[in-house]
């Protein structure tokens, strides 16, 4: 029997070409240059290089960060609910909900970056896999909208949300179901 090489579906062709052009653009992205008025990079006065530990007080920056630190905790929260309803998931959900929280501090290192108090979450399927499945959908919805609000801020901001980005389609990735994830 010959062994048939392994097929990269189309789906997650073009989802990782659209992630690695969008991570290529961002390492464009020079917060060293004298005079580029980039939104948010603090100076320091005696060299004008720069301040590394000045955090944005950027209006833009504070709100992208804000929206995604909003984001990342409703996903956290929805982890712990799964995980206390189906507890033989806890195993597998760990890694996200570690990954969340590591997030949620790194956003609120900003000054003014606070998310706003969680609101009610839907109701949780009733099945464990509909919970991975409904997990994995979030955690796409999550990488596209902090994708899409890194391309319009710059600098650490931006490596923020796409590192952020980054780690929700793996973490998509790792909770859709072996069935679905060979058919796409």
């Amino acid at each position: 029997m010959p062994n048939e090489p392994l097929r990269l579906s189309r789906r997650a062709a073009l989802t990782t070409a659209a992630l690695a052009s969008g991570a290529v653009v961002l390492t464009g992205c020079d917060d060293n240059s004298s005079g580029s008025g980039t939104p948010g990079a603090a100076k320091n006065s005696k060299s004008g290089q720069p301040a590394e530990e000045t955090p944005s007080t950027d209006p833009v920056i504070v709100a992208a960060l804000s929206t995604a630190a909003a984001q990342v905790t409703q996903l956290s929260l929805r982890y712990t609910s799964v995980s206390q309803k189906f507890p033989a998931l806890r195993t597998q959900l760990a890694a996200g909900a570690k990954y969340h929280a590591s997030h949620l501090a790194r956003l609120k290192e900003t000054a003014g970056v606070q998310p706003p108090a969680p609101g009610k979450l839907p109701a949780l399927p009733s099945t464990s896999s509909a919970a991975l499945t409904d997990l994995a959908k979030r955690e796409k919805a999550a990488a596209i909208a902090h994708a899409a609000a890194a391309a319009k801020v710059s600098g650490q901001a931006a490596r923020l949300l796409a590192m952020i980005a980054a780690a929700e389609t793996q973490l998509a990735t790792t909770l859709t179901p072996k069935k679905k994830a060979e058919s796409e």
